[in-house]
């Protein structure tokens, strides 16, 4: 009986372990170790954004997985991220709030994101918290004036590369 109770608190701790980092092999063979945020998505069925946004256009949004380099994440909790995806750079919300990506340390670093993409309007009001939140200045807040009509995107999953 003993010997059961140790097995099954083996199991429960041994079950809990999650780190959510797993190594990857690429495809130079090499083992690239990522982190998961939010709901643990693949890596697999990438898009490309210059061909979802034609579709966009006509559906308003659009489920989709894109990859790119992490230009920047709110500084003060990693509430959002801006992604460049080569031609353009994303803003990226996190949905619902329900997680957060590193504050620091990731600018640069490669990251694929799964969820909505859609047409954003994003009022004078937000672009200044967002700045704020940035850590911009106070003359650069001051200089925002007009609200932004861009792509915007809420990730249910994150993966960034360590």
């Amino acid at each position: 009986m003993k010997n059961i109770s140790l097995l099954c608190l083996a199991i429960i701790l041994f079950s809990c372990n999650n780190t959510n980092q797993n190594p990857i092999l690429n495809s130079k063979g090499d083992s690239q170790s990522y982190k998961f945020y939010g709901k643990v998505i693949s890596q697999d069925s990438i898009k490309n954004l210059e061909l979802e946004k034609e579709s966009l256009m006509s559906t308003g949004i659009k489920t989709s997985k894109i990859s790119g380099k992490i230009v920047e994440t709110c500084s003060k909790k990693g509430c959002w991220m801006t992604l460049d995806t080569g031609k353009d750079t994303l803003f990226i919300k996190f949905r619902d709030y329900a997680f957060f990506v590193p504050t620091d340390s990731v600018e640069g670093k490669k990251a694929i994101i799964q969820g909505d993409l859609f047409l954003d309007t994003v009022t004078v009001e937000m672009l200044k918290h967002y700045a704020e939140d940035a850590g911009k200045s106070e003359e650069e807040i001051a200089q925002i004036t007009e609200p932004s009509y861009d792509l915007g995107f809420t990730a249910d999953g994150v993966i960034i590369a360590e």
